[in-house]
């Protein structure tokens, strides 16, 4: 039976393997325009049959007449700059330094950013009375014994204290369900989840003074699904009752270190939208539990959504301890970028060391253990304590009460209110009728003892959350959420998180990065599906074809929406689960990133057709050229290069007016040092509109002056290596000798270590001097002692090793007019550094890609390292969520492991002269270990377990790209580096954050019989937007009444915009952007903002859509303060 089993996973994972490189090679891989027929210069399908047939399976998908575009994310798909040749017909040229001079489109751009939107930057923030920063300076981090509360202290109280003001006590039955974790999402409900609902149903029916919480909407919407109508009624009565509360309200309980703040608002949406149709609720308090450690983020993400109270558990020991003894366990959470209060929520920190029985009832284990009746002798769980609990009964209630009661007081002393709070419950529980029983009898049975006996002066229930905060405000005589008197206000988050002794969770931050990239891809996918799908319904309804465009595609964006969302669970990105589940995610991620590519290809294919009532008019072109369609997901103009596969050496680009635009032809290599016969990478330069389709020709054709070769050198250590060229490209080969060599472009110049290939320095054309960024690799092992790394901890053996092989690498170096890179060949990775020669945002910075392989190798961890001679002390920057930046401090007194933080999207170091930024395309772990320094882990390989749960180490690595940009700046003289509490990146550092994460996404279009349609460039603005603003969505809204089946699957008429305007540190230089870049104060009107379509309705809404404000006219701006995101409900049509 076992051996069966074993094939089932091994062949799950081979499957998810084949098909997600599948979809890699389709990622990298673009189309191909392809040989010549019948001498015309049609491109028939021939290479990537397999991927071919996926596209060809999606065609019978598609209504008769849509010809079919099939999409793909591109890796080389990179931004660069520019439109056709000038007028002049200027060719490219090579000037007298060897870099290449490029005709553009000559247009002229500009960048005006109002002084006013430096100030954000610049401004005094209100003092808070705990900034985590500084709590970390001052804490020691020594773990001494501190008795039955091993990681605190001994409380005492006096026995008269409660005689005037009564404790209240709530106890809080709750069920912490992960969406995956040991078993897959459907595997856990089918064996546990459902029973919880089902005997919830009966058993909070019985007694009214019964009350539980739930908080992962992706568990109740499945069982809701399924239940039917008198289920479904009794159960929306038991929440409009108060008996059962929904906290927070998400898909899931979301991750916080590895999170992308797009999937966070999300996911959050996707539960809000759900409640609020099926069961008209909203929730009003968080609950937090279980994720490993807490951003800064997600209160301000609650605060919007109008949540007034949250609660968050696993923080690291010695800040509970150092809260615990000051009272502040409770407070103010406010954004360190908050001039006034307006981010304020109110945030409870559970003290002890877990959120099940025995550590929350009070600070002994091994009492409170004993009220946990699930344990009750006979059951499957029993108190490792050794006492186990007893039933509660008329002789002994009286004892059992007051030691009960000893703990509540004790627990209560560390909070500044007589009122307490007392969850009660573990992973899973109550999925058995016996279980609701055995505590719901025996605390009621306490409760009833304690309440009538008043020399006890207490009053305890079971409660809700929400009744907790509420009782907590009422007791300080202020209105819920505002900030009872002398609480604490706190700025910061809760990294690194360690549980006890030196045992950081700090390994998650990296671990399976390959699933970590794919999310990525997923979600940038998903916004740019959002975002054309909208358009094209609105633009249907504005001509009258609602019944014309395929809405049904609802149905995938949903399905897409969840899948995203299921997957910011803290085991699922985190890379915290079991094999098989991993596999369970990267399946259902699969699948929704081709449903997505459908909604791309309709929505892309309506919006380009110039006529859009498709019967007429289709051009007949049997030997015509090939098109490609080009979306840019970015909410700028765009100047880049794109680089598609075609199966010719003979390529000619067109743009939609017909002017030839210059090509470098390069090789696509099947190996370090073969050329393919067969493909050819054929990149240009194009200007593309913000959120807009282009539409270029593809041509094979006879060689023009505008299509210009690549040209390769193989840098080989001699041993008996050789180089094979393919005509017409040319290949030198030569044998490495240890001097630097260099490559450059208009706008930086690279030199590269002649021994190992790797970067060494860095110049920009407007300094004098090459600053030295040194790229190294390191590994470190874990310790040989009995706790090592797995997929949570991370426990080194000490400082990095050098990575090192025997055999020299293989480096590749590649120029032309367009790019350059070099590509050195190591055995466990590949690293690619690239730079376009191009105008603007896209030619300022180095695109990094390291292809990772630690297959091979056995409790090892590889780190990119950046060395250089950048002063940054022991100061650092890591993002949070690609929200917000966070200052950072290396402590000598924390080990090396404490020192390493989450970065989801970019880390960098500075000085009084330089900035450098690693941006980074996926979620890693990152720090700063010595001065100048910063490093990222890029994979980790472990063998065991690491005692947290999993019962596995990380043995499914797969082949994993990572993807990165490093952009230097300069500091403009006389702007001094800020020291406070708050970093911001520049506006170039933003816009290089978005072409990384939102790549171009190319859509060839395959010929059908009868010719091709006429398409054109479709721009949706009528105007640019201001470029410190980001579309973080634009996303079309559920129907919220469930009428008939049809309004399940289709979109209401209402989308939501959401806005994020962005915080700006302008004392970094910053170079022209490539495309004409203003900034407004923050305002801008909406009413005429979408070409071709009317705004109806123009109404402010919270941030996951559940409250509305009154509707503005529709020709007012709207209008936003630096790092504030806003949404809006428009009516497009």
């Amino acid at each position: 039976m076992k051996l069966k089993k074993q094939v089932t996973v091994c062949g799950g994972a081979i499957f998810c393997v084949a098909v997600f490189s599948l979809y890699l090679m389709l990622d990298r891989v673009q189309h191909d325009p392809a040989r010549r027929q019948n001498g015309g210069g049609n491109f028939p399908r021939s290479q990537i049959s397999v991927l071919q047939n996926r596209i060809e399976q999606l065609e019978q998908l598609l209504e008769e007449n849509h010809q079919i575009i099939s999409h793909i994310k591109d890796s080389v798909l990179e931004l660069t700059d520019t439109g056709a040749v000038s007028p002049s017909g200027q060719l490219p040229f090579r000037s007298a330094n060897g870099s290449w001079v490029l005709p553009f489109d000559g247009r002229p751009t500009f960048l005006s950013v109002k002084p006013q939107d430096c100030q954000f930057a610049q401004g005094r923030r209100g003092q808070t009375d705990l900034q985590m920063l500084d709590v970390y300076s001052l804490l020691k981090f020594d773990n001494v014994d501190g008795g039955v509360w091993k990681q605190g202290f001994e409380i005492t109280y006096e026995p008269g204290e409660w005689d005037s003001e009564p404790l209240q006590v709530f106890v809080v039955p709750h069920s912490h369900n992960d969406p995956g974790w040991i078993k897959t999402f459907d595997k856990y409900y089918t064996d546990q989840t459902q029973h919880i609902f089902n005997n919830m149903l009966v058993k909070l029916t019985e007694d009214p003074r019964r009350k539980f919480i739930w908080s992962e909407i992706s568990y109740f919407a499945k069982w809701w699904e399924s239940a039917d109508m008198h289920k479904q009624e009794a159960m929306r009565k038991l929440i409009l009752g108060g008996q059962l509360e929904m906290v927070t309200g998400g898909w899931v309980m979301s991750d916080e270190a590895n999170v992308h703040y797009f999937a966070m608002i999300d996911q959050l949406i996707e539960g809000h939208q759900w409640l609020e149709k099926n069961v008209g609720v909203t929730p009003r308090s968080g609950w937090a539990v279980d994720p490993f450690g807490h951003s800064a983020t997600m209160p301000y993400l609650l605060k919007r959504a109008n949540l007034t109270s949250m609660l968050i558990q696993r923080v690291h020991y010695s800040i509970k301890k150092h809260f615990a003894s000051t009272r502040s366990l409770e407070f103010m959470w406010r954004q360190a970028w908050d001039q006034k209060s307006s981010t304020d929520i109110f945030c409870h920190m559970m003290p002890f060391y877990s959120y099940d029985v025995p550590h929350t009832c009070g600070p002994d284990p091994k009492i409170c253990c004993q009220f946990d009746f699930k344990r009750l002798p006979g059951g499957r769980v029993n108190c490792p304590w050794k006492v186990p609990p007893r039933a509660v009964v008329e002789a002994n209630v009286a004892e059992r009460a007051h030691l009960l009661l000893d703990q509540y007081r004790k627990k209560s002393k560390l909070f500044r209110s007589k009122v307490v709070l007392v969850p009660l419950g573990d992973d899973f529980r109550y999925d058995k009728a016996l279980e609701w029983d055995q505590q719901y009898l025996n605390y009621q049975r306490l409760f009833d003892y304690m309440n009538s006996h008043p020399e006890m002066h207490v009053q305890a229930q079971f409660g809700t959350l929400t009744e907790y905060f509420t009782a907590v405000y009422k007791a300080n005589n202020v209105p819920q959420g505002a900030r009872p008197p002398d609480y604490p206000v706190l700025s910061g988050d809760f990294f690194a998180y360690a549980d006890r002794e030196d045992h950081y969770w700090s390994g998650y931050y990296t671990s399976r990065p390959f699933y970590k990239s794919m999310d990525r891809v997923l979600e940038s996918h998903l916004r740019g599906a959002e975002i054309l799908f909208s358009l094209a319904v609105a633009h249907a309804r504005h001509t009258g074809m609602e019944g014309r465009y395929p809405t049904s595609d609802y149905t995938l964006l949903t399905d897409a929406r969840r899948t995203v969302a299921l997957f910011q669970h803290h085991d699922a990105i985190t890379g915290t689960a079991k094999e098989n589940v991993v596999i369970d995610y990267g399946n259902r991620l699969l699948h929704s990133l081709q449903g997505l590519k459908r909604v791309i290809i309709n929505a892309a294919h309506f919006l380009v057709m110039k006529n859009k009532d498709v019967e007429k008019d289709w051009e007949r072109q049997p030997s015509g050229p090939r098109y490609l369609v080009l979306f840019n997901p970015v909410e700028q103009d765009r100047l880049c290069v794109v680089t598609v596969l075609v199966n010719s050496a003979r390529v000619r680009v067109l743009t939609e007016d017909g002017q030839t635009l210059p090509v470098q032809l390069s090789a696509q290599w099947s190996s370090a040092s073969q050329m393919s016969a067969e493909v050819f990478q054929a990149s240009f330069m194009v200007r593309l509109p913000a959120l807009g389709l282009a539409v270029f020709h593809l041509y094979d054709s006879a060689d023009t002056p505008m299509t210009l070769r690549s040209e390769t050198l193989l840098r080989l250590s001699g041993r008996g290596q050789t180089a094979h060229a393919v005509d017409p490209l040319p290949l030198r080969s030569q044998t490495a000798d240890p001097q630097p060599f260099y490559t450059s472009t208009q706008s930086l110049t690279l030199g590269f270590s002649g021994t190992t290939g790797l970067l060494e320095s860095i110049r920009r054309k407007d300094d004098p001097q090459e600053l030295k960024v040194q790229i190294q690799f390191v590994t470190y092992g874990t310790r040989s002692s009995k706790d090592k790394s797995g997929a949570y901890l991370f426990l080194p053996d000490g400082k990095a090793k050098p990575y090192s092989q025997k055999e020299p690498p293989v480096v590749r170096v590649v120029e032309g007019p367009l790019f350059s890179e070099v590509v050195a060949f190591y055995q466990h990775f590949q690293q690619t550094i690239r730079i376009h020669n191009v105008p603007g945002v896209d030619g300022l910075s180095l695109d990094v890609t390291t292809m990772v392989d630690i297959r091979e190798q056995s409790n090892k961890e590889l780190a990119m390292r950046l060395v250089t001679d950048i002063q940054n002390d022991d100061t650092f920057y890591t993002d949070l969520n690609g929200f917000q930046m966070q200052p950072r401090r290396r402590f000598l007194k924390l080990p090396l492991q404490a020192n390493f933080y989450p970065i989801a999207s970019q880390a960098y170091i500075q000085d009084s002269q330089h900035r450098l930024t690693l941006h980074s395309a996926q979620a890693l772990g990152a720090t700063s270990l010595e001065s100048g320094q910063l490093e990222v882990i890029l994979d980790r390989r472990l063998m065991q377990d690491d005692n947290r749960g999993l019962g596995q180490g990380l043995k499914d690595n797969k082949k994993t790209a990572n993807r990165f940009r490093l952009l230097l700046e300069s500091r403009s003289t006389g702007n001094k580096v800020s020291h406070g509490p708050t970093s911001f990146p520049s506006l170039l550092s933003h816009l290089t954050s978005a072409i990384l994460n939102h790549e171009v996404i190319a859509l060839p279009v395959l010929p059908k019989k009868r010719g091709i349609p006429p398409l054109h460039t479709f721009a949706p603005f009528t105007g640019a937007l201001p470029c410190d603003f980001h579309v973080i969505n634009l996303r079309s809204i559920q129907h919220q009444v469930t009428r008939s089946d049809q309004d399940t699957h289709s979109p209401s008429p209402y989308t939501a915009l959401i806005l994020h305007r962005k915080g700006l540190d302008c004392g970094l230089e910053t170079p022209n952007p490539g495309f004409n870049c203003t900034t407004t104060e923050g305002q801008l009107g909406l009413s005429s903002l979408f070409r071709n379509l009317d705004l109806q309705l123009l109404q402010p809404v919270s941030l996951s859509l559940m409250y509305s404000s009154p509707p503005m006219a529709n020709d007012s701006s709207v209008s936003l303060e630096p790092m504030e995101i806003s949404a809006f409900r428009l009516k497009l049509r």
